[in-house]
């Protein structure tokens, strides 16, 4: 079992004296800690237009990340597949594996903020179908030779030499908790990321979908499963919640103002409770235990991104939950 972190999402609060500037360097400090903790992987995640500056430089953000790092797996969970150049696309992830030394992977989703599409005037109708033109113009672009694909969404020449190429192999995660997208990933992804808003037994049933869908295609290489969780580790349940509660209830509140376009000031009483229940946090027993979950219902295999970076929650605090994370949970999970 695998364990990593993020998502990197360098929001910018309002009660948040610092400068933009100091928000990215706590992100590259907090990368360092994930890479000396002994993790697995560090994310970052995607928005745009987002008064609260939501990381929307995904590749710069990588490749920042790539430089103080040097063993994790990193990526964006997720990139807004839709919402790019595919060719570019695939020019900024494998100079970003180029400066991780081939650790990067790339994680894909069709989007969901109407707002986002009508800004950079790409059809919202057309997301699922810019995700799977996308997936085969990246592949193709890191090829040996000529493109040899002619994108639909994106005027390129196929005979186009695209460099550069990445220093290994990128899997492609592809996210999403509605059936067509799991599907969609078992045909066309190397891995599928598990969102948060999934039981263990939802992921338990989509990923044996996964399975179904795979064995019929005749499909070959290996295939991943990352599953994001939030939460948090402390001495103690009551003080993990503490220190995550009011960034993750700040992350939830901005989520639904990202997806409803309506403005949200303040989670209702029931929705803050089913985010508690969801949350994974505690001492590193309890973490450890209810990661355990997974494992017990997916296998070893299973890449579970817990989520234990809150706008505004300190630096120093994030950084001992990451520490205690590699020293006591993972070892655990081993």
């Amino acid at each position: 079992m695998k364990l990593g972190t993020g998502l990197f999402t360098c929001q910018h609060r309002p009660d948040d004296a610092r400068s933009l500037s100091a928000v990215y360097d706590e992100m590259l400090e907090l990368g360092r800690v994930v890479d000396e903790a002994g993790l697995d992987s560090v994310w970052v995640s995607e928005h745009h237009f987002q008064p609260d500056d939501y990381l929307s430089g995904v590749a710069p953000a990588l490749g920042a990340l790539a430089a103080v790092t040097d063993d994790v797996e990193l990526g964006p969970c997720i990139a807004l597949a839709p919402l790019y150049d595919a060719v570019r696309l695939a020019e900024d992830v494998a100079t970003v594996d180029q400066l991780a030394g081939g650790r990067a992977t790339l994680g894909l989703a069709i989007g969901s903020n109407p707002r986002e599409f009508e800004t950079l005037g790409v059809p919202v109708e057309e997301r699922a179908d810019r995700l799977v033109d996308a997936v085969r113009t990246v592949r193709a672009a890191w090829s040996e030779g000529p493109l040899a694909y002619d994108p639909d969404f994106h005027d390129v020449d196929p005979s186009a030499d695209v460099r550069p190429t990445p220093a290994g192999e990128v899997p492609v995660m592809l996210g999403g908790a509605a059936r067509p997208a799991v599907r969609r990933a078992a045909r066309l992804g190397d891995a599928w990321c598990a969102p948060s808003s999934l039981s263990v037994e939802d992921v338990r049933k989509r990923v044996a979908d996964i399975e179904r869908v795979r064995e019929a295609a005749d499909a070959a290489g290996e295939f991943d499963v990352y599953v994001l969780q939030h939460g948090f580790v402390a001495d103690s349940r009551e003080t993990a919640w503490e220190r995550m509660r009011d960034g993750y209830f700040y992350l939830q509140r901005r989520y639904q103002e990202i997806f409803t376009g309506e403005s949200v000031a303040e989670l209702s009483a029931e929705r803050k409770a089913d985010l508690r229940d969801r949350a994974v946090f505690g001492t590193p027993g309890q973490v450890v235990d209810r990661l355990a979950d997974y494992r017990a219902a997916l296998g070893d295999d299973v890449h579970v991104i817990l989520r234990t970076y809150y706008p505004g929650a300190g630096t120093d605090a994030m950084a001992a939950c990451i520490e205690r994370l590699g020293d006591e949970v993972r070892p655990a999970l081993a």
